[in-house]
């Protein structure tokens, strides 16, 4: 199996590369919970297309080494660009959902833009869902802090009840299996429960308002009108507001999971999106 050695602590991270080496790259830094098999519905067809798709497991996820520190968005910013340097990689897409939004922020304001072309927040939870001096309106951390607790509690209870709500099941256009589903509440015990709290911690304090709008070059900002993990006024759209050169698309009935539920609309978004049109 592949992997590149973190440069925050040397930490074992697992990686996966498809399509042709010579396509034009796509980097996909992941939800808190998942590994890479996340973005199946993006990664296989883009590579079928002849982009060079590749992603990681975050630490403490999937196939990465379990660790104890290095949950601070420096060092999860850090190990991105790490991924970028190990495999030279050039004039990239950096595409994150999730938490994996603010991690791609921090990664370019820390590392700078001398590798990456564009960058596209999913789902994002750029630039900080909580209450902050830059976002008055925002969630009450109290709030925040009940569900890390209830993650702590019972966590295979948390992703059991969030599943419904996670993709927004019932509204129209969501559809999907009850195989499926199951397979990403299973999944989501891939990451260890010291990766998940230390994660679920960093959402209280996230703020990176002032980094977006220094980033000048283009992004796509794609959000659902029924995600509730991030909601849509308290991030995407205020994220779209922030950014210099921005395209904000937002998925009607989309949950936080849109990268399933969505699947063919988000792959095609992403391809308009790296085709400049």
């Amino acid at each position: 199996m592949p992997y590149f050695t973190s440069p925050v602590d040397g930490a074992r991270l697992h990686f996966v590369d498809y399509g042709p080496a010579t396509g034009q790259v796509v980097v996909f830094v992941n939800s808190s919970y998942f590994g890479t098999e996340m973005w199946e519905y993006q990664m296989l067809p883009l590579a079928d297309a002849g982009y060079r798709c590749v992603g990681f497991d975050r630490r403490g996820h999937g196939r990465s080494d379990d660790v104890w520190g290095g949950f601070d968005l420096d060092s999860l910013a850090d190990d991105v660009d790490g991924l970028l340097r190990h495999l030279d990689l050039r004039e990239v897409t950096l595409v994150g959902h999730s938490l994996g939004t603010a991690e791609i922020v921090r990664c370019l304001t820390r590392h700078g833009a001398g590798r990456v072309a564009r960058l596209a927040l999913v789902a994002g939870m750029a630039p900080g869902p909580v209450r902050s001096a830059n976002h008055p309106e925002g969630v009450d951390p109290a709030l925040v802090e009940a569900g890390n607790e209830a993650f702590r509690r019972d966590r295979a209870a948390f992703f059991e009840d969030g599943a419904h709500a996670f993709f927004a099941l019932g509204l129209p256009g969501n559809d999907l299996s009850e195989a499926y589903v199951r397979s990403m509440i299973d999944r989501c015990h891939g990451a260890t429960a010291r990766a998940g709290a230390a994660l679920g911690d960093l959402v209280v304090t996230l703020d990176v308002a002032p980094e977006l709008a220094k980033l000048d070059l283009p992004a796509l900002v794609v959000h659902g009108t029924h995600d509730e993990s991030a909601p849509l006024e308290l991030t995407g759209r205020r994220a779209a507001e922030l950014l210099p050169d921005s395209t904000l698309k937002v998925y009607e009935n989309a949950g936080h999971g849109l990268f399933a539920t969505h699947r063919e609309q988000l792959t095609a978004d992403l391809m308009e999106f790296m085709a400049g049109r």
